[in-house]
């Protein structure tokens, strides 16, 4: 059975963050960590854009 990148119920803003953590097996703050330094460290801008463009493309899990 294969994997699907899914938007998380167990969401802080939007699940997105929490998506990715159970895609990849990982636990959720540590993605959400990285993702706030990521966004630091490249302006904030591109992390802001890519963050809403998941928001709207990832489907919601069931």
């Amino acid at each position: 059975m294969s994997k699907k990148l899914k938007r998380s119920k167990n969401q802080l803003v939007a699940g997105v963050c929490a998506g990715f953590a159970e895609y990849l097996g990982w636990d959720v703050t540590l993605v959400r960590i990285l993702y706030v330094l990521i966004s630091i460290f490249s302006a904030g801008f591109p992390g802001i854009l890519i963050y809403l463009a998941c928001w709207m493309i990832m489907p919601v899990e069931d």
